[in-house]
């Protein structure tokens, strides 16, 4: 079993990194404000569940094997990157009031969005990152004991741990961002200015993805 003290020690590094200022919680940010707590809460999910994927992958070495060929990391990449552009473009075309834009609105009240949608959106933008699938494999084996049970089982078991605290960490922020960007987003001229920039972030993602290394 993983020891206590080194679990705290995991638990309080993995808040700290999710807290920083990266794609995921900035995704989380700019729905929640622009839109609802629930548009947020639909996201947090969707990237949670995306790290299962990176999660189990780590564990069982998929991931070390797969982005040590140069191909499939760029290929991957690519393909987040062409994803996230096509968000963008959803934000940025003229809204006809179906909710498949970004925050246009008609007679100034907001579109909703689906939460289904949200949550696809938020797994599809996790698994098109690969540089989560690195951090997993370079993060959880310095918390892995090797003497211990099988380091499969404990890779996986950090994950999880990472995985519950990263949704709780992100609901908590949908909700502070939803109630400050509230204040300042009532008219449909502001929430299409929102829109705006909600396309402009995933633009910004987009380019991190293919520039940031």
């Amino acid at each position: 079993m993983i020891e206590a003290g080194m679990l705290a020690g995991f638990l309080g590094t993995s808040v700290l990194l999710t807290l920083m200022p990266g794609p995921d919680i900035l995704f989380v940010v700019g729905l929640s404000a622009a839109g609802s707590k629930r548009d947020g809460v639909a996201v947090a999910l969707g990237l949670c569940s995306g790290l299962l994927v990176h999660i189990t992958a780590a564990a069982l070495g998929i991931s070390a094997v797969v982005y040590s060929l140069p191909w499939a990391l760029h290929l991957v990449k690519a393909a987040g990157a062409l994803y996230l552009l096509y968000l963008a473009w959803l934000c940025w075309k003229p809204s006809d009031g179906s909710g498949d834009g970004g925050n246009g609105a008609e007679g100034g009240e907001a579109v909703e969005r689906s939460f289904g949608r949200l949550y696809r959106r938020g797994i599809w933008m996790n698994v098109l990152n690969p540089k989560v699938s690195l951090f997993f494999v370079a993060f959880l084996p310095s918390f892995v004991v090797s003497e211990g049970e099988s380091v499969p089982l404990q890779m996986l078991t950090l994950g999880l741990v990472f995985l519950l605290q990263a949704l709780v960490v992100f609901t908590l922020v949908a909700v502070l961002a939803n109630r400050i960007g509230s204040r300042f987003l009532q008219s449909g001229g502001m929430r299409r200015w929102a829109s705006r920039v909600e396309g402009a972030l995933y633009a910004s993602l987009a380019a991190w993805l293919l520039l940031g290394g």
